[in-house]
């Protein structure tokens, strides 16, 4: 190697820099770039809750700030000082910003976030910052200024936010390797949350949408990551052949709605004869429903195929400086609380500090003049015996100052102009400093009490803008649908027994049944095995296929029968059993398992029917009897792999049918569930009672209605309009206490369910304005206490009235009998249970209705007694229908007793 080389390879002197290879460059440039995306782009600060686009257009319509809305073109122009990014990115910030109707005034077209039209121009809409954002986001004194980019300009690194704003506009942001997703939160809760961080009790926040809907928030994990929320659009039935959804899911709009409404009804999931968007003012999409389909189960199958339900994933994201960091919404309400406690006791602070400079000068003023240290100044004739000469002045009264006078308050004195000594005003001037020691007060005060005085400015908050911003979504729980449930029927299962295949593409062989796409089948086969697979155009499931059908997962009502050979031992077995749950695909053996096994005899029982059949024995056996009744209902069911009974020891020669049987599983067990207006059988609720095929529900609302329904479990209910629910007694006697408007009386009317006609609602009073049903009762001999007013008199009295002695039994049209002559301001109701059992609360079994029936009126009051009630644990169905009383079943669903009127 030469010198010169040596030379070159040193870069000493001529400055060359380091050889790095490309992949050490990659590596620090990448990470370089996601923190910027991060921190500069995606992920919002937990100090203001913004981005820095947001941040910077706040900050530039602040400065543009004259009261007057300006073009929405003329603000990003403005923000494109701070900005770097381009003004595409700055407009569509904007409008995000705006159309959350919290920090913007918007006029002009702004879109709409309902139906995703986008928003105008920019250069035709316009924008000014609300009142709530000078109030809450802007203070320069307490403000942490950097430079912008290009170093012209100086910009806030956060804006002194006291509020939490990252909850109330919620953000979404997707970063390098990171995102974030933060729902937005109801502006009244937010502000009630924060009092309560204040006084130091815990709070619980959910989300609440611009959309409205309903949403499921028992998975909602604090908004952290791996949290979950159900929303629901909601559908309303507007009568059997149509459905009206008002709102819809955040996150969607009508078109993606109704996109997906028509993309389910394609594929065959649902089943409707046209949509219609009617957004106008308020989200309103018709549905038309195909004939013969059911509005209960059309609901649940909108909510399982289309967007009228989504998943929302949260994952609460945000900038701690510098650092992105995963923490609940409630951490950030506390981090957000605390901030707001520190910018308001430095605004405080400040004040003091000005306060107390303002009280200074305005001493040294009074001090100055009345003195007339003015005119010992006449005779110096440099400017520093002038300086002097009032410091002298003022020696007497330093002591009373809070610190010492400094030469730039002096040289303010000299700046007072003659014609503001001429006309001083001593009382003035006392006054003047009366009122800034009463201010200074103040605020030493609340500094002394800052958790106090933040509260009450949360409370001044809320007075002020907090009209118009109630919660919009509605918080409900909901049950999974089953999508197997409610699919429409959109294929026709068929089956070639011989060959041993099934599908709903085998049009030339038999058919079975109407099925849907995404159904599991059930196969029996004669060998004595079964298997359960999904459902497809055509597949082989094996030869000699006895028996197939949909098969419904934990289906306890289906029992199977069976009597087959066993190979071993020449017995004919019977065995009757249920299938709950399997393997797809795999096949299980009904028998022993002996070869030569074979099934003699299959019959599918949707509801345990327990058939009668005739076997005929092979006339060469040694049995005396060749010929007898065998009956199913002897038989106990059991699992599918019991080895069975024994029918005969001798050899069969064949098997009939003699007589249909009945269920042997007796009726079905019902409860209601109020939180989410749903019938099940999980014991969850009030307790119905035990349902058999040809019993009913009896539904009374509030609105004055009754209806009779089935107890089908996709059945849906108005549970904030139901005043009385139970189990159907066709003889039962229905009391109620209604308010006639045309009357302007009170009126008792007793009658019995003459219609038969189910869903469909039949209305039993008066269907004028101001109409009201104050009581309902299936009692027989119900017993009121009314509260009522005389004619000019406001004081309350009361009375006992037994109702059938009130009005004799008539039809469900008439209108009743007065129940007094006065003003009836509210009813109560003495004998609503009965009084030989215990209170529902403390019971730990389902609770039936003797002859006194139930009872329910409505009341303000209900809903907190119900929350102090623990709800009780049922017992098992069957120790239930052991404890069941004689006479009439279904204990009902009991909302309250008591009404206030008026």
């Amino acid at each position: 190697m030469t010198e010169d080389t040596e030379e070159l390879n040193n870069g000493e002197d001529r400055g060359l820099q380091e050889v790095r290879p490309v992949s050490g460059m990659y590596e620090d440039w990448f990470l370089d770039y996601a923190s910027y995306v991060i921190l500069e782009r995606a992920v919002p600060a937990i100090e203001d809750g913004y981005k820095p686009v947001q941040r910077r257009i706040l900050h530039a319509m602040k400065e543009m700030d004259d009261g007057r809305f300006n073009k929405v073109a003329n603000v990003i122009g403005q923000t494109m000082q701070y900005h770097p990014h381009g003004d595409a990115s700055i407009g569509d910030a904007i409008v995000n910003i705006g159309q959350k109707d919290l920090l913007i005034e918007t006029q002009g077209n702004w879109g709409d976030i309902r139906t995703g039209d986008s928003a105008a121009a920019a250069r035709y809409i316009e924008a000014r910052l609300s009142k709530f954002a000078l109030e809450v986001v802007f203070n320069p004194q307490t403000t942490n200024w950097q430079l912008s980019y290009d170093g012209r300009k100086k910009e806030p690194v956060t804006l002194p936010v006291k509020f939490p704003m990252l909850l109330a506009q919620g953000v979404e942001g997707i970063a390098v390797g990171l995102s974030t997703k933060i729902l937005p939160h109801n502006f009244i809760e937010l502000i009630q949350a924060t009092i309560k961080v204040l006084q130091g009790k815990s709070v619980k926040l959910y989300p609440d949408f611009p959309t409205g809907g309903m949403a499921d928030f028992s998975e909602y994990n604090d908004g952290l990551r791996g949290g979950r929320i159900k929303v629901r659009a909601k559908i309303h039935e507007e009568d059997k052949k149509s459905l009206i959804i008002k709102d819809i899911p955040f996150g969607t709009t009508t078109t993606s709605v109704i996109d997906s409404i028509i993309k389910a009804n394609d594929k065959g999931k649902i089943k409707i004869k046209k949509v219609v968007d009617n957004t106008a003012e308020d989200v309103e999409i018709y549905i038309e429903l195909a004939p013969g389909q059911s509005p209960n189960i059309t609901i649940d199958a909108l909510y399982a195929f289309t967007d009228c339900e989504v998943s929302i994933s949260p994952n609460c994201c945000v900038i701690i400086q510098d650092k992105p960091h995963f923490i609940g919404v409630t951490q950030v309400l506390q981090t957000c609380t605390n901030q707001t406690v520190d910018l308001l006791k430095r605004e405080l602070e400040i004040r003091k500090s000005e306060l107390l400079e303002k009280l200074l000068f305005s001493s040294l003023e009074k001090i100055f003049i009345e003195n007339r240290i003015y005119r010992d100044i006449e005779e110096c004739e440099t400017w520093e015996d002038v300086i002097a000469t009032i410091d002298r002045g003022l020696d007497p009264f330093k002591p009373q100052f809070y610190r010492e006078i400094t030469e730039e308050d002096i040289v303010r004195l000299t700046e007072i102009k003659i014609k503001r000594i001429s006309r001083f005003d001593a009382f003035k001037a006392d006054e003047l400093m009366k009122r800034l020691q009463d201010e200074l007060a103040e605020v030493e005060h609340n500094l002394a009490n800052l958790v106090e005085y933040a509260i009450s400015y949360h409370e001044k908050l809320l007075e002020r803008f907090g009209k118009g911003r109630e919660r919009k979504t509605e918080i409900k729980s909901f049950e999974s649908i089953a999508a197997t449930v409610v699919a429409a029927n959109n294929a026709k299962l068929y089956v070639n027994r011989d060959e041993g295949f099934i599908g709903y593409g085998m049009k030339k062989d038999e058919f079975v049944c109407d099925c849907s796409d995404i159904d599991d089948v059930i196969v029996f086969r004669k060998d004595g095995k079964f298997q359960v697979v999904r459902i497809s155009d055509k597949i082989f499931v094996g030869k000699d296929i006895l028996h197939v059908g949909v098969f419904n997962k934990n289906d306890e009502r289906m029992v199977y029968n069976m009597i087959y050979l066993d190979g071993k031992t020449g017995r004919s077995m019977v065995k009757r059993f249920q299938v709950l749950g399997v393997t797809r695909d795999k096949e299980y053996d009904l028998t022993k398992g002996e070869r030569g096994s074979k099934m003699m005899y299959f019959t599918a029982n949707p509801n345990g029917e327990a058939e009668l059949v005739t076997i005929y024995l092979t006339s060469g056996c040694k049995a005396r009897v060749k010929v007898f009744d065998f009956d199913f209902a002897e038989v106990e069911i059991k699992g599918r792999g019991a080895g069975g009974n024994i029918a005969t020891r001798y050899p069969v020669r064949k098997i009939q049918l003699k007589m249909e049987g009945k269920s042997t599983l007796g009726g079905v067990d019902i409860w209601y569930d109020d939180s989410i207006g749903r019938i099940n059988r999980d014991e969850r609720g009030e307790y119905l009672g035990n349902f058999q095929s040809e019993d009913k529900i009896l539904v009374i609302y509030d609105s004055g209605e009754y209806e009779l329904s089935s107890f089908e479990l996709t059945n849906r209910y108005e549970a904030g309009k139901i005043m009385l629910i139970e189990k159907f007694d066709p003889k039962g006697i229905i009391s109620a206490i209604h308010y006639d408007p045309d009357a302007q009386y009170s009126l008792v009317k007793r009658f019995q369910i003459e219609t038969s006609t189910m869903d469909k609602k039949f209305g039993f009073i008066s269907e004028d304005k101001g109409a009201k049903l104050m009581l309902v009762t299936t009692v027989p001999q119900p017993q009121v206490e009314v509260t009522y007013t005389t004619k000019g008199s406001k004081e309350r009295q009361t009375m006992t009235v037994d109702l059938d002695m009130v009005i004799d039994v008539k039809g469900w049209k008439a209108m009743g009998n007065k129940i007094s002559q006065h003003s009836v301001k509210k009813v109560n109701l003495l004998n609503s249970k009965d009084k030989s059992k215990p209170d529902k609360s403390e019971v730990k079994a389902p609770i039936e209705s003797s002859d006194e029936g139930t009872t329910v009126s409505k009341s303000e009051e209900q809903k907190e007694v119900k929350a102090e009630t623990p709800k009780p644990t049922p017992p098992k169905p069957e120790e239930a229908k052991e404890d069941k009383p004689k006479g009439k079943e279904g204990g009902g669903f009991n909302v309250g007793e008591t009404i206030d009127l008026f």
